[in-house]
């Protein structure tokens, strides 16, 4: 079959077409120009060429049109709530929605990783039982609910079909439940610390997000020199110092209220969550990228997935409860 590669376009009026309009009496040519109204005409053209005239898009006039930085805010306002909400409250409620988050993010990295076909069922049950070992126990007991991962994985691997890159597969499994499980089992540690665990994970999530904020604003007002084009190419020498310079002073501003964090003390644990950081968002954009997709999920809307959002947190909150220890506790 010879294909037409640059097909051409035609115009298709009205099919009866006896006498040009300009040739018919006045009164037929009102009745000609009255069914042109009525009957639009048909118009092909070639495959990516843009229509001469596109129609106006209709716009609802009660829902104004939002920007996109307002979408942001807009989609932001109602997860704040929720996260001081659960923070606030704490105890079981914060470690059940620690366990739900955490199978949300997992189900997140499973759907980018689906070609490898990971293990779901037991990865779920891993993470979520990470998290209750924090709840009710120590970091001990966490590291041992981890390990729980490779015989319950073993036990789902034997009786699938095909073997072929079954090593993948565990690997994945493995990567994920370690990824997610420490970092949400750790949120809860830090969260269930006597006196003060509330309001050291809400210094952390302050530092860590308006790290990430003074980074961009910083990014895209002075950045130049990138510093991982490979990883993330929009990450800048400027950027990484105004994000730094933001998350330390956020966590050490958040501690000039609570009578019981030295300066000093704020001062040095911010720095250390202002360097973590981006490492935990760097490392989502090596994996995001290998896997070959941009967003992890549309939880967040404009913000993208849940792991989008979360993914320098996954680093801070447990780089968090052990400065906690070493300084406070």
């Amino acid at each position: 079959m010879i294909e037409d590669i640059e097909p051409p376009s035609f115009d298709f009026g009205r099919v009866r077409r006896e006498r040009e309009p300009d040739e018919l009496p006045e009164r037929e040519r009102a009745e000609a120009e009255a069914r042109g109204a009525r009957e639009p005409e048909i118009r092909v053209t070639r495959a990516g060429e843009e229509p001469e005239e596109a129609a106006p898009r209709r716009r609802l006039p009660l829902i104004p049109e939002m920007s996109e930085t307002t979408a942001r805010v807009v989609v932001a306002i109602p997860w704040v709530i929720f996260a001081v909400a659960i923070v606030g409250v704490g105890g079981e409620l914060f470690a059940g929605a620690m366990i739900v988050l955490a199978i949300l993010a997992l189900r997140e990295f499973f759907r980018m990783a689906e070609p490898e076909r990971p293990f779901l069922l037991p990865a779920y049950a891993v993470a979520a039982g990470m998290v209750i070992a924090a709840h009710y126990g120590s970091a001990f007991q966490i590291v041992l609910v981890f390990a729980a991962i490779f015989p319950a994985v073993f036990a789902f691997a034997v009786p699938r079909r095909s073997h072929e890159a079954i090593t993948i597969s565990i690997a994945i499994t493995v990567l994920g439940v370690a990824w997610m499980g420490i970092g949400f089992s750790h949120a809860v540690l830090l969260r269930d610390l006597p006196d003060h665990g509330g309001a050291l994970l809400i210094d952390v999530l302050v530092a860590t997000f308006v790290g990430d904020t003074a980074a961009y604003g910083a990014g895209r007002l002075f950045g130049s020199r990138k510093i991982t084009p490979r990883i993330s190419p929009n990450k800048t020498l400027e950027g990484a110092i105004g994000g730094f310079a933001g998350a330390t002073m956020g966590f050490w501003f958040a501690g000039l209220y609570q009578d019981w964090l030295p300066g000093l003390d704020a001062l040095l644990m911010g720095m250390c969550i202002g360097a973590i950081a981006p490492i935990g968002d760097l490392f989502a954009s090596l994996i995001k990228r290998d896997l070959g997709v941009k967003d992890t999920g549309r939880l967040f809307g404009p913000h993208g997935g849940l792991i989008d959002r979360l993914d320098a947190v996954l680093f801070t909150v447990v780089a968090g409860y052990y400065l906690a220890v070493a300084f406070v506790y």
